[in-house]
């Protein structure tokens, strides 16, 4: 089944970290959805650009003092995933992907989802994963290889819920309810979409 991505996302700016030779005006902690600390440092400076490293235990995210706060939060959000894609370059193997399957399983659906078989393939290319029911298997798209885990998670337990509810009505979306990350990762996956990287913009949730 595709997942159904909903919500638009920016294409984000190169990341890591931006030489300056002088310090920013401005300092903000800026509360976040992982664990480690996020600051958001504001310079005049910065006209146009974007950038995010990691320092020690937080997170930076260099933006330009005129931004908005709610284009603030925004990049966060984009700089944030960027950051945890290119630190999730260690692709998972069938085997790997399977207990992860196992797992979330275990976690959000109460260990009823239990496939037969999981693994990646290369001929997906216009939707995400598929689940074929009759036969206990789950496929995911190559694609999704690098992405952050929250996605690759969602992914999966999108597949995993399919095993116990084939369709997208309202008992299936209730499955996902659970899973704390599920808007924020069909947003990264419409920003995928949007970017160019799929034909087509898979099935969109029917409320």
């Amino acid at each position: 089944m595709p997942v159904d991505p909903l919500h638009s996302a920016a294409r984000p700016p190169r990341g890591g970290p931006s030489p300056l030779g002088a310090p920013f005006p401005e300092t903000e902690a800026f509360p976040a959805a992982e664990a480690r600390p996020v600051e958001v440092r504001r310079s005049a400076r910065r006209r146009r650009t974007v950038s995010a490293y990691r320092e020690g235990d937080r997170t930076v995210v260099l933006i330009p003092a005129r931004m908005s706060d709610a284009e603030e939060k925004r990049w966060v959000n984009v700089m944030l995933d960027r950051l945890a894609a290119q630190e999730s370059k260690r692709i998972l193997g069938d085997t790997e992907l399977a207990e992860r399957a196992e797992r979330l399983s275990g976690q959000y659906l109460g260990g009823r989802a239990r496939p037969d078989s999981v693994r990646w393939v290369t001929n997906q290319n216009t939707r995400w994963g598929s689940c074929t029911p009759a036969e206990g298997s789950i496929r995911l798209s190559h694609r999704l290889q690098g992405m952050p885990e929250y996605v690759v998670d969602y992914v999966l337990l999108h597949e995993l819920a399919h095993l116990l509810v084939p369709g997208h009505g309202p008992a299936f979306w209730r499955l996902l309810e659970a899973y704390p990350r599920t808007e924020r990762a069909r947003g990264y996956l419409e920003g995928v979409v949007a970017a160019g990287r799929l034909p087509h913009l898979p099935a969109a949730r029917s409320e």
